[in-house]
């Protein structure tokens, strides 16, 4: 091979190395498969050039083409941004091309969000366009609303103190200092109230132990008896307790009705008259023998009477001699 054929080769490579890196830097791929071009209208387009990326989830996918004024007479103004897309990703022409902050500092991307439904978007077609505001403008917006609030709060709060100017006059003012030296005089107070009250807790700190040591072993007393309670078989005892009440309310029962002794005691009247009386002889018995001891002893070697029982001198407790 010659050297001018050398020569000749050498030189085609670099021309195309130099061309391919020339489009590569413009973001285009020379080697790359066929390109889908898509279209997409904006008001305005917040900075966003030639050079910026056209993503999809983050990925770059693609580049802008051209950016230029609609030539439609009924869209005059609005502007009509070309972009291609290398990636073989199927969405729907619903999908959104939205334009979005690259940072903080500036600069603008191209973000494709896509959609599935309905039908599949092919080179040519149209996309819906949106601008998404920076961080700036938000912080803005938010702001303008929060501004307005805070000035209408100035206004009130200037009115507030005008008025309160109005109100407080110089006697007002003097009482009110008055009124806040005394408060001070009440709370130093409060604070030696709660100097005493803690120096008391200090100095009884021992006695407080002691009390609680013993409130615990109360405590422990209680739990210790509620413990032998248990253990007692205290239901056992009710129930007998149940059944002698029940008995002796048997009892009760047959003496309000006449049954036996003692019911009859208490239900019958005659029978009650009848011991009454009987006690009443037995007292006058009692009462003729301490008095006329000899009419029931009698012992006579004459053959002397014993004089009969006189009721009166009985009554009046005299003897009978």
């Amino acid at each position: 091979m010659s050297k001018e054929l050398k020569t000749g080769i050498v030189a085609v490579v670099i021309i195309v190395l130099f061309i391919w890196g020339y489009n590569f830097l413009k973001g285009e791929n020379l080697f790359s498969g066929s390109r889908r071009h898509f279209f997409v209208e904006y008001e305005n387009i917040n900075g966003l050039n030639k050079a910026s990326l056209v993503t999809i989830n983050g990925l770059k996918v693609g580049k802008i083409d051209e950016i230029s004024f609609n030539k439609t007479p009924e869209k005059q103004g609005i502007l009509l941004v070309e972009i291609s897309l290398e990636s073989d990703l199927e969405f729907s022409k619903n999908s959104i091309a939205k334009i979005y902050s690259a940072s903080l500092m500036g600069g603008q991307n191209l973000a494709i969000v896509p959609k599935y439904d309905g039908g599949l978007a092919v080179s040519g077609d149209y996309l819906k366009g949106e601008v998404e505001g920076d961080l700036f403008s938000s912080v803005s917006e938010k702001l303008n609303p929060i501004q307005s609030n805070l000035k209408n709060v100035l206004v009130g709060a200037d009115s507030l103190l005008i008025g309160i100017n109005d109100v407080l006059d110089e006697k007002s003012r003097k009482s009110l200092n008055r009124s806040i030296l005394g408060l001070e005089g009440t709370i130093t107070d409060v604070r030696k109230t709660l100097t005493s009250v803690n120096n008391l807790l200090s100095n009884s700190k021992e006695n407080l132990t002691a009390t609680l040591d013993n409130t615990k072993k109360i405590t422990d007393n209680f739990s210790k008896i509620s413990d032998d309670l248990a253990k007692s078989n205290l239901g056992a005892t009710v129930k007998k307790l149940e059944t002698t009440l029940s008995n002796v309310n048997g009892l009760l029962a047959n003496m309000k009705a006449g049954k036996g002794t003692l019911g009859k005691l208490m239900t019958d009247d005659k029978m009650y008259t009848n011991l009454t009386n009987a006690s009443k002889e037995m007292e006058e018995l009692l009462r003729e023998m301490k008095l006329n001891p000899k009419r029931f002893v009698h012992i006579s070697l004459f053959g002397k009477k014993v004089k009969p029982y006189n009721e009166e001198a009985n009554i009046k407790n005299v003897s009978t001699k």
